[in-house]
């Protein structure tokens, strides 16, 4: 059983909440019984996982090492408000760029964690499969990230990119939300097409928007301007979808 802070893999999880760290050691994190029950059942490597002695025998049986922790050692290394008493090392996956012409969803600079993964999860549960993301966006493999995706990041291709890259890389065109668009609830839009979401304040960034084929609108009342990004993000995704 770990009972000391100073352990090597106690050390590892902390390093971890870092960005830097899970970009260099290729490693991100997990928490929570639904969710690492879910990873491991995904096609993402596990590297390892830390029980309480409680939910030790629920993981006896899995396929990479199980290592048990004291509740005040979890409580340490966990990020939850209430630590469940599970927390899964994982591998990250490649995140190398690709070329399609297929439908995709790129985010511009969405700086939120939180967002990034709500988005996420709109994305699985309306059927997109991928994902090109900024270099300037939230890491979706933060803790918050992965907790607001609700197990999306393990079920679609995510990609880092530059915006230059996103012109080279995104054949379908490229379609942006600006208050004069076309309404989007009217709007026919091409078979295939790559959704740009932007940034929470500054919007879609001058390069992308340069770039954008297709200009579409979410109507509005009542004086209000602008809506959440995640919640823009999953209207026009629907929307979009369903008028393929």
């Amino acid at each position: 059983m770990i009972t000391s802070k100073q352990n090597q893999t106690v050390k590892l999880i902390r390093s971890l909440k870092d960005k830097k760290n899970r970009d260099e050691l290729g490693l991100y994190l997990v928490s929570g019984v639904k969710l690492v029950n879910e990873v491991l059942s995904s096609s993402h490597e596990v590297v390892s996982v830390l029980t309480t002695e409680k939910l030790h025998n629920t993981y006896q049986s899995v396929a990479c090492p199980v290592e048990i922790v004291t509740p005040s050692i979890m409580e340490y290394v966990s990020e939850e408000v209430t630590p469940q008493g599970v927390i899964a090392i994982v591998k990250k996956p490649s995140l190398a760029p690709f070329t399609t012409d297929k439908t995709a969803i790129l985010l511009d600079g969405v700086s939120d964690p939180g967002n990034v993964g709500a988005i996420i999860r709109t994305m699985v549960g309306a059927g997109y499969d991928t994902v090109f993301i900024t270099s300037d966006c939230a890491d979706p493999f933060s803790s918050k990230a992965v907790r607001a995706s609700m197990s999306g990041v393990f079920r679609l291709k995510i990609c880092t990119i530059t915006r230059e890259e996103a012109l080279e890389y995104i054949k379908a065109p490229l379609i942006v939300a600006d208050m004069n668009g076309e309404d989007v609830f009217t709007f026919c839009p091409p078979k295939e097409f790559c959704l740009v979401i932007g940034n929470e304040g500054k919007g879609i960034s001058p390069f992308i928007r340069e770039k954008a084929q297709k200009v579409v609108a979410i109507p509005m009342q009542n004086g209000i301007e602008s809506l959440n990004a995640s919640v823009s993000a999953g209207i026009l995704m629907y929307q979009l979808k369903l008028k393929k």
